[in-house]
Parts: structure tokens; C-alpha cells; sequence
């Protein structure tokens, strides 16, 4: 059965900002977001027959979309700098502040807003922004994170603690 190109079309106008979206918001990129974009609506494209009119598909191109994203990231692992190459400086106290509960971490300054908190996490660095987005809105938990990066608990914490300092301050600027 062939596919008819409007209704892919309104399936893709439908989803487009969501998945540029959760592209964008890992990868920080817009080129990189489109990228995995495309990717993602071609990989629909294939599945298309199954995927018309289905209540999962949101949810599958959510999902395929953060792969190809995290995908994206592990190519270019290179710029992240390791946990164990920390310097002593860095990592002095780390644990005691990692104890912290979650909830109390990620306050945000009042007078900020959703695009706001978008643009701040743009700026953020690749290592420090994936794990935060993926435990904020993908709401994955720091051992999922971990398996799915390839990367250490201890740095997907540190990561996270990090990232909502640098959101904390990013966003103050701005109130």
C-alpha cells in the first residue's frame, strides 16, 4: 500500500515542533536539530503505514527523535570532558553536593520563562544539557541517563548539578 504524500504532510506538520523540539533541546544546534529532524520523518516515512493513525506515534517520534540526538552526541564525545579527568579543584565536595535533593535544585528564578529556560539551555554544553534534558523532560532517571550516554552515574550527576548551576545563572541574568 502506497503512502499518500498529504497525509504524511499533515502528519508532519503535526509533529514537526515536537520533534524539532526534543532535537533541539539535547542537541543545542538548530542545524543539527533539523538534521535529526529529517532523520526522524524519514524513519516515519518507513513506517508510515503503521504509524497513521496510531495514538503511540507522537510518543515513538519523541523517542526515535532523542536516540538520533543521543546518537548525534556520542559521535562527538570528544569535546565532553570525562568524570575521572577532573581536576582535585573540580571534584572537592562534589559528593556532599550531589546529596542534595532534586526537588530543591532546580528552582528557577521567578520571572522566568519557557523561552527563556529554552534559550538558557541552548547555551549549556553538550555533556551538561543532555543529561539535564533527558532527566527533566524525558523523565529518565540517572541510571537510564547513564546507560544510555555510556557514561558514568557519578558523571551524569555531576552533569545534572552543574547544568542547573549554570541554568540558575543564566537565568538570574536575565530577572
Amino acid at each position: 500500500m502506497a503512502c499518500d504524500p498529504a497525509e504524511f504532510e499533515g502528519f508532519v506538520r503535526r509533529y514537526q515542533d515536537m520533534v524539532y523540539t526534543t532535537a533541539a533541546r539535547l542537541l543545542g544546534r538548530g542545524p543539527d536539530a533539523e538534521d535529526v529532524s529529517q532523520e526522524t520523518f524519514l524513519k516515519a516515512f518507513e513506517r508510515f503505514e503503521s504509524l497513521q493513525g496510531s495514538l503511540g506515534a507522537g510518543a515513538w517520534l519523541r523517542t526515535v527523535a532523542a536516540n538520533l540526538s543521543l546518537n548525534h552526541l556520542n559521535r562527538h564525545r570528544s569535546r565532553w570532558k570525562l568524570f575521572s579527568q577532573l581536576s582535585e579543584e573540580d571534584s572537592a565536595g562534589i559528593e556532599e553536593r550531589l546529596a542534595e535533593p532534586d526537588s530543591a535544585v532546580m528552582e528557577i528564578p521567578s520571572g522566568a520563562e519557557a523561552g527563556d529556560l529554552q534559550e538558557a539551555l541552548l547555551k549549556l554544553p553538550d555533556h551538561q544539557r543532555a543529561p539535564l534534558v533527558l532527566f527533566h523532560f524525558e523523565d529518565m532517571s540517572y541510571e537510564d541517563i547513564a546507560a544510555k550516554l555510556d557514561i558514568s552515574l557519578g558523571k551524569v550527576k555531576t552533569d545534572i548539578f552543574r547544568g542547573r548551576g549554570a541554568l540558575k545563572a543564566l537565568l538570574g541574568e536575565k530577572a
